[in-house]
């Protein structure tokens, strides 16, 4: 079972929280030059740009809403959100940038492992970034089911994650796994800890979102993202109501 290994990924996210945007905004140790730093924060435009484009509006729900660095753009275009993780020192973060940012779109924070938590309303959009890959496979059809039970007839759902392994010590640590889903992650401390973390090719996991009932289009920027956006097929929908 997987239940340590998810212990230690929620302990190693919440010891985490402090140093996370140190990663998103290439600071310290995640600074990989101008060149590099200029590459990915050029893509992490492009995605903002295809979300703007997909409108996430309505009631939105985020899962795994981190220290609000997606939440930031969906306040931008929802007329609510609701924005859930496991990790309470993310979300104090995340309520600071907000009220920083100033947005007028109410967010309501719900503090829940995603592996256990149900919606306890319906939402016109699920959105989720930088978590798909950390759901291990044997509960990958289930998250799907978490997202499915979460949208209103006809709602809409948008991810973005990493495309690949941003070093060859990343790729090597990957590769120590038999199973290829999990490696180990250091913090600024020296600590260390494992956790789930799964990369994705395009067509393998839109066959896989369709088999699930999804009609799903999965893209990659050039280097460094990879994110999707669909909704349920009417075939799925009518089995969920009946």
């Amino acid at each position: 079972m997987d239940g340590e290994l998810l212990e230690e990924q929620l302990a190693y996210y919440r010891a985490r929280a402090a140093e996370y945007d140190e990663w998103f905004l290439r600071q310290g140790r995640y600074d990989r030059g101008p060149e590099w730093n200029r590459r990915w924060f050029s893509e992490l435009e492009e995605v903002r740009r295809e979300l703007g484009s997909f409108g996430p509006t309505g009631q939105v729900l985020e899962l795994a809403c981190g220290t609000g660095l997606w939440t930031v753009e969906l306040v931008r275009y929802a007329d609510r959100v609701t924005a859930v993780d496991a990790s309470p020192e993310v979300l104090e973060i995340n309520r600071a940038r907000l009220e920083e940012f100033r947005t007028e779109t109410p967010v309501r924070y719900v503090r829940a492992d995603l592996f256990d938590w149900r919606p306890d309303e319906a939402y016109d959009v699920v959105f989720f970034g930088f978590w798909l890959s950390h759901v291990p496979p044997g509960r990958f059809d289930a998250f799907w089911e978490l997202v499915r039970s979460a949208l209103k007839p006809g709602g809409r759902a948008f991810f973005v994650d990493s495309l690949r392994t941003e070093t060859w010590a990343e790729k090597q640590l990957l590769g120590r796994d038999p199973q290829g889903h999990t490696t180990a992650r250091r913090l600024n401390d020296g600590r260390e800890f494992r956790i789930v973390k799964i990369f994705y090719e395009p067509g393998d996991l839109e066959r896989r979102l369709a088999d699930l009932g999804w009609r799903f289009s999965v893209r990659t920027t050039e280097n460094h993202l990879l994110y999707g956006f669909g909704e349920l097929r009417a075939q799925a929908i009518r089995r969920r109501r009946y």
